[in-house]
């Protein structure tokens, strides 16, 4: 049996036709009853390859070996900025985490410790495990692309909310970051990928895990800079430059 087309037809999208072939490239619709006289096969065909050993690993090693030298550099020029030995009698004030859970830290300051040490933490692990199996990530799609008016109100319902939540616990070292983030996906969502800037168009094609990623990224450059510059006795509000 074939579906055959008449000159007065309209053409459509996927025509399935019955026939003898071998090569699915050339008719990936048709459906193949293998004869005798044929082979279930496709025929292959020989594509540019770029060889990447030794060039990338040679790369990788010359990297971590200038870093190497410049990490023993900073070391020999450079002292540590180790405090005295520890005493239990006199702790300092602030007593300040290392650098890397100083954001953490900085959420404690203003919300309970199970929300900013216990959920807040899973949330973000959670997010970065399933963000990559999103479809739109998938499908590399811009975030805008596709259903926009759709997406646009998710996304103003989503940002006004959580903005919302910041301001009632008085989280302005957060809400920052969150207002530049969401102002660069509304100008993204101004933009497509035919527009005339091309930093319009590299806006307009990023996924929704670049902007979740991006927002979590910056969040926690600010919270570690405030926590490890801005803080000082009590945990109040200091400046740098000033003793």
């Amino acid at each position: 049996m074939t579906n055959e087309k008449t000159p007065d037809s309209k053409a459509s999208p996927k025509s399935f036709v019955a026939a003898v072939a071998s090569d699915a490239r050339k008719s990936p619709v048709r459906v193949a009853f293998v004869t005798r006289r044929t082979s279930a096969q496709v025929q292959a065909y020989d594509e540019p390859k770029l060889q990447s050993f030794p060039e990338v690993l040679f790369r990788v090693a010359i990297a971590i070996e200038v870093l190497a030298i410049i990490l023993v550099l900073i070391s020999l020029f450079f002292n540590a900025p180790l405090e005295g030995l520890a005493d239990a009698s006199h702790t300092p004030n602030p007593a300040k985490a290392p650098w890397y859970f100083l954001g953490l830290q900085e959420l404690l300051h203003y919300f309970p410790p199970v929300v900013a040490g216990v959920l807040v933490p899973t949330l973000v692990v959670l997010a970065l495990i399933v963000i990559p199996y999103f479809n739109i990530n998938v499908e590399a799609d811009g975030l805008f692309t596709k259903d926009r008016d759709k997406r646009l109100r998710i996304f103003w319902a989503v940002s006004v909310t959580f903005c919302v939540f910041l301001l009632v616990f008085d989280v302005i070292v957060a809400l920052v970051p969150t207002l530049i983030t969401v102002a660069l996906m509304a100008y993204a969502a101004t933009a497509t990928p035919k527009s005339s800037s091309k930093f319009r168009r590299s806006l307009a094609a990023k996924p929704l895990s670049f902007w979740i990623m991006s927002w979590f990224l910056f969040e926690l450059a600010v919270l570690t800079t405030v926590g490890t510059l801005f803080r000082g006795p009590g945990w109040s509000w200091v400046l740098p430059w000033r003793s």
